[in-house]
């Protein structure tokens, strides 16, 4: 498996970020556009920032079909982590950052027992209530057949987004994710619950005011909440102009900035039970 790696002298903690689908890391230093950099920001603020590319992406897309296992996409994540970070100084601990379709790798990691060592988790682009134009646009869409539609959901409002941001991170040539992948978006609102119930570390649960496939506004983003039971801090916040790809929009430096600020409230431990944020 493979990653991109931008390490940060004494860093402060070391970010782990899980892509979703149809790109790979590259979502996190999309190229041509450094000012919304995940990995150039988190540096420079004084974080180590490592994206992986998840089971059957980048690398090891050649060997798409041998992570059909949920055991094994778990474990082959956490064992890119350890090979790529090593000895390399990790500051206060780990922080997994996860978009859209890596919410399930990332929160499948943090409710594993070596989960409980993370220092927290952020999650976005998730839910568990589609809206009801997504639902009919995504009812049909498999690996082979790519729905009309899909790039209105997850790429508009056009304002939102620089020119060229979509095609410089998406995959070219090839499908547009890994066949585990159906099963793991038919059976998503069935199993984020589950494994919400068992996530022990912090959690922060982000959405764009502007996102188009999942339910927005206060209600859904407090029920969301409210599925991680365990957790010692549960955060929800909301991108002011943020789309489905907090991560790439206009406000993208905003968004990163408020992650830092969280992960950094992880590593002194200054928690509590629940919060709403805006911006």
């Amino acid at each position: 498996m493979s990653g991109l790696l931008a390490e940060a002298p004494n860093p402060r903690a070391t970010i782990v970020a899980i892509h979703g689908g149809a790109t790979t890391a590259l979502y996190f230093d999309c190229p041509g556009f450094p000012a919304l950099s995940l990995l150039r920001t988190g540096t420079e603020h004084g974080f180590t920032v490592l994206a992986i590319d998840r089971p059957g992406f980048g690398s090891s897309a050649l060997y798409a079909d041998e992570f059909t296992s949920t055991p094994k996409r778990i474990d082959a994540a956490y064992g890119t982590i350890d090979t790529i970070l090593g000895t390399r100084d990790r500051g206060a601990g780990v922080f997994l950052l996860a978009h859209s379709a890596g919410c399930e790798l990332a929160l499948r990691m943090a409710a594993d027992e070596r989960g409980d060592a993370l220092l927290g988790i952020e999650i976005s682009g998730t839910g568990v209530r589609q809206q009801q134009e997504a639902m009919a646009i995504l009812s049909g869409a498999s690996i082979e057949r790519i729905p009309t539609g899909l790039r209105q959901l997850l790429w508009e409002p056009a304002h939102l987004y620089a020119d060229g941001v979509d095609r410089a991170v998406r995959i070219q040539g090839g499908p547009a994710g890994v066949r585990y992948e159906a099963s793991v978006v038919s059976g998503w609102a069935r199993d984020l619950p589950d494994l919400a119930a068992l996530v022990q570390i912090p959690v922060r649960f982000s959405l764009g005011a502007y996102e188009r496939v999942w339910e927005t506004g206060p209600a859904a983003l407090t029920e969301v909440a409210a599925l991680f039971t365990a957790a010692p801090q549960v955060v929800v916040h909301e991108q002011a102009e943020g789309g489905h790809n907090l991560s790439l929009g206009h406000t993208a430096a905003d968004y990163h900035a408020s992650v830092l600020t969280f992960v950094e409230q992880c590593t002194t431990g200054k928690t509590t039970d629940f919060t709403m944020e805006g911006s």
